[in-house]
């Protein structure tokens, strides 16, 4: 399992005005962004601790839309607005403050939280003279530190004794939460977690939308339900599918009923951003969604000289590292050996072309293959009825398989079935029909 921590992007893109001001928008790397605010709010004759405090106030005040991501998810194509009445003052092409700058370098990915909380918390502030708001007052922080306070003081004596702060924060690219392709039914990984995770929080204020029992992040009937129902209140197309308009607005509506992007925040516990699968998959990862990588890869390299056919099993290991890296190269990706879900978008698009464009040659065995999502309790349709017809071929010489009725209903009697299958070949007993069950029970039926 993994949590997801907020990491301290590059470059954050700022808009040079209010949301809907028709600006430019400019990116700028992330310690030139918080220098520009901290000398554009602050004044560099201010005590040091002052300074600090108020510059921890502006990292995790903008560290917060990022990681939310507040405006992306109503729509907009930018991190955060230059306008002080939305967000934090930015003068483009500014002259900065060197002892700001100093201090920006030791600390711009430390930042802010509350105890127990993951997010970045959301430091509002004020100037304290002209505004005041529940949050910190940038001249009351000055009477502080003059006062004797060190900068960690001032921020508990605005924001309260049951904050921390979070210390040498990972710096890289900051990737867009939604992960670049629909998810639907069948689907599975941090993708669906997610989903499921926002809806059952944000069914507690809209009990409308159907509860979500499944834990396993794969998408079942029940989610499809749930993701239904929520675009049936939201006024979007009724799919079912999560496409980037549905994800937007499921991570806009979850931001504002737990008002992560408030100074009174529910807060996400460390518990809500762990998740089953890692985001990214390299050597000696195990689990679910190494087994998808290995089963698709190893279908195509069946079709593909340019990739190699190596012995794979349910770990990341060498041969897996060989074949990525081939796949990776021969359809334009960049050649890391680590399998991200930009690798799993494209390796999904080539798959769906492969299904629609079996060879000749090949056709008798084309009803062997994985139809490219999970089978659950509830799923329908022409797959589910020909994975019933290979566990009826091995119902008659396996008596201890409890049965099935090839009707094109995952129902009661193939989850059973299922179940010990699995339990009979070291799989683990989940009734789920993923990639590597779907092979053995293919293989099983041609005894």
């Amino acid at each position: 399992m993994s949590v997801r921590y907020p990491i301290v992007p590059n470059m954050i893109t700022v808009h040079l005005g209010k949301p809907d001001e028709a600006v430019r928008n400019i990116s700028v790397s992330f310690t030139d962004y918080i220098s520009n605010v901290a000398s554009s709010e602050l004044y560099p004759t201010w005590p040091k601790e002052a300074l600090e405090a108020n510059i921890y106030a502006i990292i995790s005040f903008a560290m917060n839309r990022i990681y939310n991501e507040w405006y992306r998810s109503k729509g907009y194509n930018f991190d955060i607005t230059s306008s002080s009445v939305y967000d934090q003052a930015f003068i483009e092409n500014r002259s900065t403050y060197e002892n700001i700058n100093n201090i920006v370098e030791q600390i711009f990915n430390n930042y802010v939280v509350k105890n127990g909380q993951v997010q970045p918390y959301f430091t509002r502030y004020c100037d304290g003279r002209n505004s005041q708001c529940d949050g910190l007052s940038q001249w009351g922080s000055v009477s502080l530190a003059n006062q004797g306070k060190k900068a960690f003081d001032i921020l508990k004596y605005y924001y309260g004794n049951d904050i921390s702060i979070y210390y040498d924060a990972p710096v890289g690219d900051v990737i867009e939460g939604y992960p670049g392709y629909e998810v639907g039914y069948g689907s599975a990984g941090n993708p669906v977690l997610l989903i499921q995770r926002d809806l059952r929080r944000i069914r507690k204020n809209y009990p409308a939308i159907p509860d979500i029992s499944n834990t396993l992040g794969i998408y079942d009937e029940e989610t499809v339900q749930a993701v239904k129902k929520f675009q049936e209140i939201f006024s979007l197309p009724v799919t079912g599918i999560v496409n980037k308009a549905t994800w937007y607005k499921i991570k806009y509506i979850y931001t504002s009923v737990k008002k992560l992007s408030d100074l009174y925040s529910e807060g996400l516990s460390e518990k809500e951003a762990t998740f089953l699968y890692e985001d990214e998959l390299n050597y000696g990862d195990t689990g679910i969604e190494v087994e998808h990588v290995h089963y698709f890869l190893d279908a195509i390299a069946f079709l593909d000289p340019d990739i190699p056919r190596l012995p794979l099993n349910s770990i990341y290991n060498n041969n897996t590292v060989t074949i990525v890296e081939a796949f990776q190269g021969k359809y334009g990706l960049p050649v890391t050996g680590i399998f991200t879900y930009k690798d799993w978008k494209v390796l999904k698009e080539i798959y769906q072309k492969i299904l629609k464009s079996y060879p000749e040659e090949y056709q008798t065995y084309i009803d062997d293959l994985y139809p490219d999502y999970f089978l659950v309790r509830g799923s329908t349709g022409k797959d589910v009825k020909r994975f019933q017809r290979y566990l009826l071929t091995i119902c008659r010489y396996d008596h201890s398989i409890p049965g099935v009725r090839v009707n094109g209903v995952f129902d009661e009697l193939t989850e059973r079935s299922v179940y010990k299958i699995q339990k009979d070949y070291g799989f683990l007993e989940n009734g789920i029909v993923g990639p590597l069950l779907w092979r053995k029970v293919v293989e099983l039926s041609k005894r």
